[in-house]
């Protein structure tokens, strides 16, 4: 959703607000499934891993200069954003090395952000 909002190029006074509350209430969620994967050594490590780079990937289009929230033009974000990109680098390599060292990642063979990749270039 916050990708098409930011492809739609809106008015940045009615949506950044509120597009930066809702990228906060995804991390909050992700911080909650990390935690209860790690405590649960649940096999959705690889979806959870997928989600976080997608999450990251989109902090990076949210902060570009050719968004309509861009960092240059509201530089108060940047602050938040860094944080965000920061929290969600630490979950994946918390994550990456608690389940890569103890095998518990399966090889995947295309992740679902890959083929979404390989769509958009069609």
């Amino acid at each position: 959703m916050i990708r098409d909002t930011l492809r739609l190029n809106p008015p940045p006074d009615l949506f950044l607000e509120k597009s930066i509350d809702d990228l906060c209430f995804i991390n909050h969620v992700l911080v909650t499934l990390s935690q209860m994967i790690t405590e649960n050594n649940s096999g959705f490590v690889d979806y959870l891993l997928d989600t976080e780079w997608q999450f990251s990937q989109l902090l990076i289009e949210f902060s570009v200069d050719s968004s309509p929230f861009s960092i240059r033009a509201f530089p108060d974000t940047r602050g938040k954003i860094a944080s965000l990109r920061a929290e969600s680098d630490a979950r994946r390599k918390t994550l990456e090395e608690s389940f890569v060292l103890a095998g518990d990642l399966a090889e995947p063979v295309v992740s679902s952000a890959e083929m979404s990749g390989l769509w958009e270039t069609k």
